[in-house]
């Protein structure tokens, strides 16, 4: 269980992209690993990290191998379905003051009404200075929610489709009241004075802000057998922290140089400078073969194409409940094992890559003669629907690639589900793929 204790705190320090990176930050220089412009040269053995504009990170730990003839990647995602602020967030209607939001990636928007909700985010100022926010995480202090319409006065409401419940632009977060009567936006004012006060931030600066809305609290077992794990944002840390972790408890003596890549913008496509449909990749690995003595153009064309990762992206856990929505030979179940997806796309296989057989064949001999426990399977029925990884774009390098990754239910929700087998699995997986 000491896995799965430090996994909940991890989720509970990094509910951002810019958090999971200070917190992975902060375990791998425990565990001996230096930023490369701390090395003049790298040689077997040396453990690395790059950091790409705080919200991205790959971590090496250098084989004896030439990094031309391939490095073994386990890479996962570190953002998480959610709202973001606007860039002019604050605005008082009829005495009541918001935050205007706009939500970021595949939501069910009347999830996150009436709920608790806490801020995190930074805000840099002109000068240059930053301020990080988190509020709403202490139960002393302020808390945020979503409000909705009572069921008395719903009539029209619970005609609509669940997608329509409650509109894009309403979702906004309640953020104080008018107390000072008719005043025009003195409610609004106000706030933007405790704003001011507290965290030295002035309206403008929201310009400059990057400022996420998530669930308030802890993660917490689930079960009376606390068999599971019940947060926010386990699509993806779950398969992040254990891809870490996996790295972070690894040997020195590794034949094949190892990486964990921690991205960004998954969510949403993959897009951006921290998202893996970019020159990330290539050129985080053209920063290592240089300190290695190794870089060409060609030998980074080499060393990409004799790759293998692990597109280390959740799936969806079988759920009894709506059981029609799958294929139950080719499911994923809870505590069965972390789960091995061939393809993933929609319908016709659409937007997926499709791993080779004969990388697959390796996969299981090496998971095998490591005893970890393993499941392949598919997200739903053909027909039914599905989603996208990061899988294509490395396979888009000529690499052998696979998606693996933990199950889950109430995936995209507000608090996902897990269970701590499957955690323990992917950890093992993991660990296991960087001796290859």
């Amino acid at each position: 269980m000491d896995l799965i204790n430090t996994y909940k705190t991890f989720l509970d320090r990094g509910k951002t992209e810019r958090e999971c990176v200070s917190v992975s930050l902060e375990l791998a220089e425990k565990a001996g690993f230096r930023d490369i412009s701390k090395y003049d040269s790298l040689k077997t053995g040396d453990k690395v990290y790059i950091v790409n504009k705080d919200k991205s990170l790959a971590l090496f730990i250098i084989g004896r191998k030439s990094l031309q003839d391939g490095i073994n990647f386990v890479t996962a995602h570190i953002d998480s379905p959610r709202l973001d602020l606007k860039m002019k967030p604050v605005y008082e209607k009829d005495g009541i003051v918001y935050l205007n939001t706009h939500y970021y990636g595949g939501i069910k928007k009347y999830q996150w009404v009436t709920m608790p909700l806490a801020l995190h985010g930074v805000v840099f100022r002109k000068d240059g200075s930053r301020a990080d926010i988190c509020i709403g995480e202490d139960e002393e202090g302020p808390s945020f929610c979503i409000s909705d319409i009572l069921p008395h006065m719903a009539q029209d409401q619970m005609k609509k489709g669940a997608s329509e419940f409650i509109d894009g632009e309403n979702l906004d977060i309640v953020a104080g009241l008018n107390l000072k009567g008719d005043e025009k936006e003195g409610g609004k004012n106000e706030i933007l004075r405790i704003i001011e006060k507290e965290y030295k931030i002035k309206e403008e600066d929201f310009i400059s802000a990057e400022i996420e809305v998530v669930p308030a609290g802890k993660s917490r077992s689930l079960g009376f057998d606390s068999s599971m794990v019940m947060a926010y944002g386990q699509d993806d840390r779950v398969c992040a922290y254990t891809a870490l972790q996996a790295l972070l408890d690894s040997s020195c003596d590794l034949e094949t140089t190892a990486c964990t890549l921690l991205v960004d913008k998954e969510e949403i496509g993959s897009v951006g400078a921290t998202g893996m449909d970019s020159e990330m990749l290539p050129n985080m690995v053209s920063e290592i073969m240089d300190k290695a003595g190794e870089y060409s153009s060609l030998a980074l064309r080499r060393c990409l194409r004799n790759s293998h990762m692990l597109s280390s992206d959740v799936t969806a856990a079988f759920d009894p409940l709506n059981g029609d929505l799958y294929d139950k030979m080719n499911a994923s179940f809870m505590s069965k094992g972390v789960s091995f997806e061939k393809y993933t796309g929609s319908r016709g296989k659409s937007g997926s890559s499709d791993a080779c057989p004969e990388f697959i064949a390796k996969l299981r001999k090496t998971l095998d003669d490591a005893g970890v426990v393993y499941q392949m399977n598919e997200m739903s029925k053909v027909d039914v629907g599905g989603g996208g990884t990061i899988a294509k774009f490395a396979a888009f390098y000529g690499m052998d690639v696979i998606d693996c990754g933990v199950c889950v239910l109430s995936m995209h929700s507000p608090w996902e589900i897990t269970a701590a087998k499957d955690i323990e699995s992917a950890y093992s997986a993991y660990k296991a793929f960087f001796t290859i």
